[in-house]
């Protein structure tokens, strides 16, 4: 299992029929007024992961964190570069997507396993451990829509974390939760480091990267600044949050 990205980047049009409506668009294309603009949400993005790595991704909000994310998990497509995934990929982006609001706790659960490739028998045989995690032993029969949001934040994140993935992608999920749960959910990341699984991670908590994470992608606008050793690029990461000044020349990557 690996992730490898060699100069990828990702486009944004700024100003097209989808951003502003397609009668304004067909309005300033007639009047010719219509400007539509490039921006780079990924512009350059080049490393590489291996079985066991845990990357903790660091930088401020519109970094491109999110979108990076999305890009691995094979939601979103590059605009350009390359991207090569090899394992299972489980991918925890937004908490309470990809569930039916309308359908049980029990039901979701399976169907999340179904459309991540799993058996139903082997759903059967992890459904209970499941549930369990989660501590939602008392409403499995519950429509998903009458779920806290910290409910449907543990069932998302033991889904993702106990099928077994060879690739696993969260977006912020382990600040959700009360504090025995974000315990919980930690000791979970390092059985599945200890499993060999590849882990990315963003988080606006650098304690929390540096306890998980061996590696860290910092991003700030879009761009690479360092790829590395936690505890090296989190140093980095903290004087620039400091100076607000990005290094001159810091790279690692």
């Amino acid at each position: 299992m690996k992730i490898k990205l060699d100069n990828l980047g990702i486009k944004y049009m700024i100003g097209d029929f989808k951003n502003i409506g397609f009668k304004d668009y067909v309005m300033q294309k007639i009047k010719k007024q219509h400007i539509a603009k490039e921006f780079w949400a990924v512009d350059g993005m080049s490393f590489e992961l291996q079985k066991g790595d845990f990357l903790g991704i660091a930088g401020k909000n519109g970094a491109g964190k999110s979108t990076l994310l999305k890009t691995i998990a094979g939601i979103m497509q590059p605009s350009r570069g390359n991207i090569e995934t090899e394992g299972k990929i489980a991918a925890l982006l937004e908490l309470g997507t990809g569930f039916d609001g309308e359908m049980t706790v029990r039901e979701n659960t399976f169907l999340r396993g179904a459309l991540m490739g799993y058996t139903r028998e082997f759903m059967h045989e992890t459904y209970p451990d499941i549930i369990a995690f989660a501590e939602l032993e008392n409403f499995q029969d519950r429509p998903f829509r009458q779920l806290s949001s910290g409910m449907k934040s543990r069932l998302a994140f033991s889904i993702a974390c106990l099928v077994k993935p060879d690739i696993l992608i969260l977006d912020e999920v382990l600040s959700v939760g009360d504090g025995s749960f974000k315990q919980k959910s930690e000791e979970r990341m390092k059985s599945i480091i200890g499993g060999g699984a590849i882990t990315l991670f963003v988080s606006h908590s650098l304690p929390q990267i540096r306890k998980l994470c061996n590696k860290v992608l910092w991003l700030d606008k879009g761009k690479q600044i360092a790829f590395g050793e936690s505890n090296e690029v989190i140093d980095q990461y903290e004087q620039f949050l400091k100076t607000k000044k990005l290094p001159e020349s810091f790279s690692i990557w």
